[in-house]
């Protein structure tokens, strides 16, 4: 046990630096192998960063229509072309729906329920029409104002169902789809293949 104990010293002061068990090429290789798995790191996190980036291009495009959308906005020809237009859409989706549709359903729906047959329509509508005029004042109003609710409530539904499928084209957005067409076409080389 003393002469273990004094020959370990020994080595130690005679520089001996005792090998692990890694041979030395893996002992070399290990740092680099360390580096190797780190060098990704900083591409992922710079490939990251240009993903969240929106091309040049693209980013060129959109920031030239909202330029060219407020400075057209300040024209008095278009904002009264818009008005007109805006007024021109309400008036004709509203004569469409509480128009149309109400008095297309109101005759539809008792022709059908007649079986397509106009003598037996006429038939059934004189009996209800002669008891609406013989009613008193009070079931009168009380029917005209059922009438005017349902009138209401199908010119409603339609209103908002054709508001969502025929949206306003605004004459702004067409101009401006117009000078962006041309724009494309002078800036087709910096631009990419879809914007």
């Amino acid at each position: 046990m003393t002469t273990d104990s004094q020959s370990r010293p020994a080595d130690s002061d005679s520089g001996f630096t005792p090998v692990s068990d890694a041979g030395p090429d893996e002992a070399v290789a290990g740092p680099a192998l360390a580096e190797t798995h780190q060098e990704p790191e900083p591409q992922a996190a710079s490939g990251a960063a240009t993903a969240s980036r929106p091309a040049p291009g693209i980013a060129a495009y959109w920031a030239e229509r909202r330029h060219y959308l407020q400075n057209i906005r300040k024209v008095p020809e278009l904002r009264q072309k818009f008005v007109q237009a805006l007024a021109i859409y309400i008036l004709r989706r509203a004569l469409w729906s509480f128009g149309f549709f109400p008095v297309f359903i109101a005759f539809w729906v008792p022709f059908v329920l007649a079986s397509f047959n106009p003598v037996v329509l006429v038939g059934e509508l004189l009996p209800a029409l002669e008891a609406f005029l013989n009613a008193n004042p009070e079931v009168q109003a009380n029917t005209i104002s059922t009438l005017v609710i349902a009138w209401l409530s199908i010119g409603f539904f339609f209103l908002v169902f054709d508001f969502v499928l025929t949206p306003f084209r605004s004459p702004y957005q067409y101009e401006a789809d117009v000078y962006m067409r041309a724009w494309e076409l002078r800036n087709h080389d910096q631009l990419p293949d879809k914007v």
